[in-house]
């Protein structure tokens, strides 16, 4: 073999393998941007969710203070964390304040026990599926949302995943947890 033939040999090997190299570097890459893409999705349709919580707080609350005028705390207490989430600027700032509200809620939805007439008051019990149902809309998402932050947390933990992400300028992301307050049992007293 002669020695021109030798080096269009190499250069050709070189040039494969740069090319395969190109290509992995680019599916990572667009592999990172794509994951990032997916956890900002996902997080919007939490926000989606918390958003339709809260439009139904307020009709929730005024069914609710017109048995149980004598509760304010109670109100005060939804009011303020449902302005907490809305003064929120970051994702966990936000999630924090979500949180805080389900707390409050919870408290606002052990009335009805104490209260006979809210049990059989048809709004409140329409407003209290709607709430149900978003509730577990809400933890849907939230669950999809950790699976993405999961999925880009774990590629850009990776070896070359790493390099891709940081290339991309693509950050890994918090997942939603719920505070401690929210992990409490509530307690209503009269």
């Amino acid at each position: 073999m002669s020695a021109g033939r030798i080096v269009l040999i190499i250069l050709a090997v070189i040039l494969v393998l740069g090319l395969m190299g190109g290509c992995a570097v680019y599916n990572g890459y667009n592999q990172a941007i794509s994951l990032d893409e997916s956890v900002k999705s996902q997080w919007a349709q939490v926000e989606n969710q918390l958003q339709r919580r809260f439009e139904l707080i307020p009709n929730l609350v005024e069914t609710v203070k017109g048995v149980a005028g004598q509760e304010e705390k109670i109100f005060l207490g939804v009011a303020e964390a449902r302005k907490s989430y809305f003064q929120a600027d970051s994702v966990n700032e936000k999630a924090r304040a979500a949180s805080g509200f389900e707390s409050a809620l919870s408290r606002l939805l052990v009335l009805r026990e104490t209260y006979p007439a809210l049990k059989s008051d048809q709004s409140f019990l329409k407003l209290q599926d709607q709430l149900e149902g978003t509730e577990n809309r809400l933890a849907v998402e939230r669950k999809r949302y950790n699976d993405a932050v999961r999925a880009l947390n774990t590629f850009s933990r990776k070896l070359l995943g790493r390099l891709y992400a940081g290339l991309a300028g693509v950050e890994q992301a918090e997942y939603f947890e719920i505070g401690e307050e929210a992990k409490t049992t509530p307690k209503v007293e009269f």
